[in-house]
């Protein structure tokens, strides 16, 4: 796709997200808008390798949601990417749906593990990158060293928010990472600067971020988290990073799109009323008409 392409579908993937909280009429509204660029640069910008007609494919990449609040905006797109039906996504946080508030593994195609507890996404990324590792390392017959070099069966990509940093087991999975060179996994932060409370300086100061993960070895890459060229670009440049893992700190606003959400901590976890998604809705068409036009 190009790069109009691309915003075009982080414009379509933000209107799913909104008729969906709507629909349910619960669940997250910033979380999910605010990354909704780095989703569409992930799954439609050649990042990841994948194929929803085969999602237990072995060689697949693996995506892993830590902050599972913010699904809505992983089950939008993966039915984009072709994963289910797109029809689905109007059954978000209804009593037996297969999209429930947080993901659960065994429910839908294109879910690699059940989230909900924050901290603990990180670690559970770090265990795959490691087995992929020892896979890569298993198949040449070789011993598997701590610093060693053979190349994973598979990437593993995780998707983190800034505040679960406050949770003591999202660190020790950064030292284990890091420890072992885990090369062949790429962190996403989603540095939105809020949470449920308030907002993250103010609860519970992280910075210096970029400082901390470079303490426990791991390459750090800041990027605008509305740049999806810039975020492909920095995911393809810490595929070649061979030493230890990568983080990417993606800036980002929540709510982006949506004029009266952005920026506000308040609407971290409440959905958008009638009224509030008509708003948002024409907000969005309208930019997705700017978008057109710009590239035309």
């Amino acid at each position: 796709m190009g790069i109009n392409d691309l915003q075009a579908k982080a414009n379509e993937i933000r209107q799913d997200i909104v008729k969906m909280l709507l629909k349910a009429g619960s669940g997250h509204s910033a979380g999910p808008l605010g990354m909704a660029d780095v989703f569409t640069a992930l799954y439609f910008g050649g990042v990841m390798t994948y194929d929803p007609a085969k999602p237990n494919w072995e060689e697949r990449d693996r995506l892993i949601l830590s902050n599972g609040h913010i699904c809505p905006v992983l089950y939008a797109t993966l039915a984009h990417a072709g994963f289910f039906s797109h029809k689905e996504l109007a059954t978000l946080r209804k009593l037996g749906s297969k999209l429930q508030g947080h993901p659960e593994r065994q429910r839908l195609p294109g879910i690699e593990t059940t989230s909900g507890p924050l901290g603990s996404g990180l670690a559970q990324a770090a265990g795959y990158a490691y087995a992929s590792r020892m896979g890569a390392s298993t198949r040449a017959s070789t011993e598997l060293s701590r610093t060693s070099s053979a190349q994973a069966t598979f990437r593993v990509f995780c998707i983190t928010s800034d505040a679960e940093h406050q949770e003591g087991n999202h660190w020790e999975a950064v030292a284990f990472a890091g420890k072992n060179n885990l090369s062949n996994l790429t962190s996403f932060v989603d540095r939105n600067n809020i949470q449920i409370s308030g907002y993250t300086e103010e609860i519970m100061p992280l910075e210096p971020l970029k400082a901390k993960y470079e303490a426990f070895n791991w390459s750090v890459i800041e990027v605008d988290g509305h740049s999806i060229e810039t975020i492909i670009e920095a995911a393809n440049m810490a595929k070649a990073i061979a030493e230890n893992p990568t983080v990417i700190i993606c800036h980002t606003i929540p709510g982006k799109g949506v004029d009266f959400m952005e920026g506000r901590w308040e609407w971290h976890g409440k959905p958008p009323n009638p009224e509030e998604a008509k708003k948002a809705l024409q907000e969005l068409r309208t930019l997705r008409g700017k978008i057109k036009s710009e590239h035309e």
